[in-house]
């Protein structure tokens, strides 16, 4: 009679956590951006070249942006717990309160929750350009200028679309650096 030996079911390392937390950041981008594009050249009466993608999060359709804003700023955070970057946390949370604390609709007064939603964007923004300064790479610090730059002509106000065009583009490469990020750290895990 031959005996068969149970092994506990193995676990998952630590490195494979952080390899799936990390994955999570080179997700991050795609949901944003997809997400955000296909309501933007849908909504009736929206013109992404001249209106601020947080103003999609207004209206009937609204919870959309809303889920895109908490969605992607679960996935920030989980990269962020995988890089061990409380900066990058910030801005993931920023992400989340973006969504939680919905925009004014143009041209209205500016509200309790528009104020906390310009605010902690904010927060979060300004944390994400000093992550990406932090590091030594020109890639890094010019990431963060560049979403620096994007974020102070959107917050100006401005319609123009040259600046909302420039902060569209400063979105898509801070995720590109958040992507890029993930994956180099992930190189450098040993099992």
């Amino acid at each position: 009679m031959t005996t068969v030996e149970h092994r506990p079911a193995a676990r998952p390392t630590s490195a494979n956590t952080t390899r799936a937390l990390l994955s999570a950041g080179v997700a991050a981008g795609p949901v944003y951006l997809v997400t955000a594009l296909a309501q933007a050249l849908t909504r009736p009466g929206f013109d992404p070249a001249r209106t601020d993608v947080s103003l999609l999060a207004v209206g009937p359709n609204g919870w959309i942006q809303i889920a895109n804003f908490v969605v992607t700023g679960l996935l920030v955070i989980a990269c962020a717990v995988g890089l061990k970057s409380k900066l990058v946390a910030t801005f993931g949370a920023g992400l989340i309160a973006a969504g939680v604390f919905v925009a004014d609709p143009a041209g209205t007064a500016i509200s309790w929750h528009g104020a906390l939603h310009v605010g902690t964007a904010g927060i979060g923004f300004l944390a994400f350009t000093a992550a990406c300064l932090a590091r030594k790479s020109g890639y890094s610090r010019g990431t963060g200028i560049a979403f620096l730059a994007g974020f102070a002509g959107v917050a100006t106000g401005s319609a123009s679309p040259v600046v909302v065009a420039g902060f569209w583009v400063a979105v898509a490469l801070a995720f590109a650096w958040l992507a890029v990020t993930a994956v180099q750290t992930k190189r450098t895990i040993n099992d």
